[in-house]
């Protein structure tokens, strides 16, 4: 789906636009690009050596022959590094005033006073804000600017980086390791559980640049945490590009709760990858939220290596006219007596494609698994568009499976009904789609819910394009 950017409307909430804060930029991608990155941010060699690699391999490996076109995407005129004239703090009050304007008006600063441990917000390529509560420092407890946890924890980095999303993984993962900066690094030792959330929040403010943060989340056994990640961006005629990654590992009887709404603009093409594995005991769950871009495709996969795992994943997308959602999920079964639940709700209007892909795979070996698998699609006209593409590999018949899929329109009878009632039609199309959203939202942490259901009705009444 090639659109015009000229074309777009930007006119919403998060269409906060400020000067834009580099002092310069890198565009394409060059080995002299990557080696500048690199030497800016005074890394070890071995990074250096990792980076180009990575570039390498990008210009080895093609595009996608399936999903959205994004062949329009020319390297070349993106900025691959927007070099800040800010420097990370660790005081709210020392942020640069328009930069905090931004944050205070998305509501970050007062999150982290109400509900967190603590918040990281990033601004284009770099981090400008980082704090972990004392609390958790005391308690061994590391939460901190990816960038500075490969010089101060060398060893733990080396340990898990690359080690569930590899150099190889496909094309635009090489783009990352190539380009990758800022993001948040999270370790949580034996037997800590939080009871209050981390969130880190990616802003993309510079037009016509990338944006390739990495997060690796370390939840040793016995250990919980509780982890929220926002994204957002303003709109522009030019194109942007989002190409982070994740990387997960949560130990023996660890859970780790994994949130995220992703709002970007749509001049943005998020081509995002998240990775997890799960040890014996353990438990993890994917909340994810969808709206913005215009195209996404992003498939969190999981890997449940040992017995008694609980996994879940639930998601809710949001496509309006030219967008191109493509999300999804992968499960890997690798142990016995795991609990998978998949609840998945698309809802489409004004033209926008949305696709679910669900790829499944229980070895021969993992026996007494249920998993159970629940897609349901609204399209709110006819111009609109809702796929479900499962895929499932159930390799022994020791394994309860299922998979329903539905795909319908909003029903007139109801409008006409709930129009008997008093309602407009407007009001009674955006108390339908909250219902049938309703079931999703309710696990979201209690503010991104009331986000969720603020994207949704700006999406009903046409502002956010």
């Amino acid at each position: 789906m090639k659109t015009t950017i000229n074309d777009l409307n930007f006119d919403n909430i998060y269409n906060i636009k400020t000067k834009d804060k580099a002092l310069n930029k890198e565009y394409g991608l060059t080995k002299e690009i990557v080696t500048k990155i690199s030497q800016y941010k005074e890394e070890p060699t071995w990074v250096l050596e990792l980076r180009l690699k990575a570039l390498e391999t990008f210009f080895a490996l093609d595009n996608p022959d399936w999903g959205p076109d994004i062949s329009y995407l020319d390297i070349n005129e993106i900025a691959t590094f927007v070099n800040p004239d800010f420097k990370e703090e660790t005081s709210w009050d020392d942020v640069p005033e328009d930069i905090k304007n931004v944050f205070n008006k998305l509501g970050i600063p007062e999150a982290e006073k109400q509900n967190m441990y603590g918040v990281g917000a990033q601004y284009d390529s770099q981090m400008a804000y980082h704090n972990l509560a004392n609390k958790l420092k005391e308690k061994g407890v590391i939460y901190t600017n990816f960038d500075h946890a490969i010089k101060e924890y060398p060893e733990l980095i080396k340990s898990y980086f690359t080690k569930l999303v590899p150099i190889t993984d496909h094309k635009y993962i090489a783009l990352h390791y190539a380009l990758f900066s800022g993001g948040s690094f999270v370790y949580i030792p034996k037997g800590v559980k939080l009871d209050r959330p981390l969130q880190s929040y990616f802003r993309l403010n510079s037009p016509g640049a990338g944006q390739f943060e990495h997060t690796l989340i370390i939840v040793d056994d016995d250990a919980s945490l509780e982890f929220i990640e926002g994204c957002s961006a303003p709109g522009y005629n030019k194109l942007n590009l989002h190409a982070g990654c994740v990387e997960l590992f949560v130990g023996e009887n660890a859970s780790l709760k994994f949130s995220t709404i992703e709002n970007w603009s749509k001049n943005m093409l998020n081509l995002n990858t998240k990775k997890s594995i799960v040890k014996s005991g353990g438990s993890i769950e994917w909340i994810m939220g969808s709206f913005g871009s215009k195209v996404s495709m992003l498939y969190p996969l999981s890997i449940l290596t040992g017995d008694n795992i609980n996994y879940r994943f639930t998601s809710l997308s949001f496509a309006g006219a030219n967008q191109n959602l493509d999300t999804g999920l992968k499960v890997v079964v690798n142990g016995n007596n795991n609990c998978v639940y998949v609840d998945s709700k698309s809802i489409s209007k004004d033209g926008g494609i949305n696709t679910f892909r669900s790829n499944v795979e229980v070895l021969k070996k993992s026996v007494n698994s249920t998993l159970k698998l629940d897609c349901s699609s609204l399209m709110l006209d006819s111009i609109s568009k809702c796929d479900t593409i499962p895929v499932s590999n159930i390799k022994n018949s020791h394994t309860t499976y299922s998979h329903e899929a539905s795909v319908g329109k909003i029903n007139d009878e109801l409008i006409y009904y709930l129009e008997t009632r008093g309602f407009s039609k407007d009001e009674a199309t955006k108390l339908i789609v909250e219902g049938f959203a309703e079931p999703i939202t309710k696990y979201f942490p209690v503010e991104y819910a009331v986000e969720m259901n603020r994207l949704i009705n700006m999406e009903l009444e046409g502002t956010i394009g």
